[in-house]
């Protein structure tokens, strides 16, 4: 057999909320059922070190009595309301594609409930590639009876050894993308076991410990630091694969802070690339 026929495959796992969305599904939730406070309620329940960070929203509804009507399709319909951000499918449908060479397996894991990430990326990401707090439901009444699970924090972690190990897939061919404090735990795994990270958010406790930090709308954007940071490509070869796309590399200052803009259509969408 030619081991160079072989393609090399990586893992890359995505967070959901402000990651691939806007905003915090838990707003959204919040907003939807008319429960008040989300915000403070989830800062309290940060600094009480009560459950770990990014499962404050499993907690509250399951606890909470303004959350304890939550049902599934609150859930379903929050994701409906959730602004992703733009050029998801673009993303999904390049790494499904793949490279000459290379296969790219993505999976979204996040603390969200899954009813929420996966009615938010319906048609998009497909179901059993989303990983997010898993709630059992009262058959009669329809309300949230327990929690299964909570890919928060270490449960992250466990989520990411999960996908290798079933998918085949070394340590260091595994790359990360998170935005925020919830995310620390698994990029400092994955950066401890020669894998590839990246933050979209400016959140300084996350870029320091993220290989690269891209800020911008466009979810497309993360493929300039694979293409870059793990394939070894140059500007030139990423320009025409992002042109290949659909999508316009306007600029890209190469400095301390890279600075790229994607068009697409005639709109720009400025992204910031460290």
């Amino acid at each position: 057999m030619n081991i160079e026929a072989i393609p090399k495959h990586f893992l890359v796992a995505s967070d959901f909320d402000q990651t691939l969305s806007f905003n915090d599904s838990g707003h959204v939730l919040s907003e939807l059922i008319g429960a008040t406070r989300f915000q403070e309620k989830v800062d309290g329940l940060a600094r009480s070190n009560l459950v770990q960070q990014g499962g404050e929203l499993a907690y509250l509804i399951r606890h909470d009595p303004e959350f304890r009507g939550v049902r599934r399709e609150h859930l379903v319909e929050t994701g409906r309301r959730v602004r992703l951000r733009s050029n998801i499918p673009a993303l999904v449908e390049f790494l499904d594609r793949g490279l000459d060479g290379y296969r790219f397996s993505f999976f979204v894991i996040s603390a969200a409930p899954r009813e929420v990430i996966q009615s938010a990326l319906e048609g998009i990401v497909a179901p059993d590639h989303v990983f997010g707090t898993e709630l059992e439901f009262e058959p009669g009444s329809g309300e949230v009876r327990s929690i299964r699970r909570v890919p928060a924090g270490y449960g992250k972690v466990a989520v990411v050894e999960e996908l290798e190990s079933r998918l085949g897939i070394a340590p260091d061919r595994t790359i990360y993308v998170g935005d925020g404090s919830s995310d620390v735990h698994v990029m400092l795994h994955v950066n401890n076991r020669g894998g590839f990270t990246i933050a979209v958010s400016e959140n300084t406790q996350l870029s320091r410990i993220a290989r690269r930090t891209v800020l911008s709308d466009d979810a497309f954007s993360v493929v300039v630091p694979v293409l870059e940071g793990v394939l070894g490509w140059g500007v030139g070869e990423i320009r025409t694969l992002v042109e290949a796309n659909g999508l316009t590399l306007e600029t890209w200052e190469k400095a301390r802070m890279d600075r790229v803009v994607i068009g697409e259509s005639g709109t720009a969408v400025r992204a910031a690339v460290a």
